[in-house]
């Protein structure tokens, strides 16, 4: 399982940040992923490539009908079209982020950082999840209402997060 663990951090790195690692094209199919990675001297084949995106806990993949391709639904700092669903969010969103990062975004707002969106959660337990990979958590609850009446525009990810441009301060209303 923990061959699985690295594959699937790998897969992370190519199809959201560095295709070109392993020569790849991001509108190439699944066999050039493949045959890419196992080039690379990591080998996995089909069935743990079906077993990465079936047993993904955050769903980050997602095989196009006739699984000849493969992308990752969010998270990238590399252009891609991923598809996004422009939606009404729910009235209140939350961003999970460090105690250490407050100062910062209490001064300059949510960045997107090297991503192309920042992340938003529709729940506070994802938020808390996500904060806490890099430190003590803390929770912003952000205000869409607003948000859409100053024009932002917010997409939905196939795996459930919401994403929007770099959010002002003036929209966080509450820190938990």
């Amino acid at each position: 399982m923990t061959n699985l663990v690295s594959l699937r951090k790998y897969l992370s790195l190519i199809l959201r940040h560095q295709p070109e690692i392993i020569n790849l094209s991001l509108d190439d199919n699944v066999n050039d992923l493949l045959s890419g990675i196992n080039q690379r001297g990591k080998y996995i084949d089909q069935k743990m490539l079906d077993e990465i995106v079936a047993n993904n806990n955050k769903q980050r993949y997602q095989y196009n009908e006739d699984h000849t391709k493969i992308r990752a639904n969010q998270g990238h700092s590399i252009n891609v079209d991923v598809e996004l669903q422009e939606k009404i969010p729910p009235r209140l969103l939350y961003h999970g982020t460090t105690i250490s990062s407050l100062d910062k975004i209490k001064q300059e707002g949510i960045k997107k950082m090297k991503r192309l969106y920042v992340h938003l959660s529709k729940d506070e337990a994802t938020a808390i999840n996500v904060g806490s990979r890099h430190g003590k958590p803390v929770v912003l609850v952000i205000d869409t209402k607003l948000m859409i009446e100053d024009g932002y525009k917010f997409y939905y990810s196939n795996n459930e997060v919401w994403l929007c441009d770099d959010i002002d301060y003036k929209y966080v209303i509450e820190i938990k």
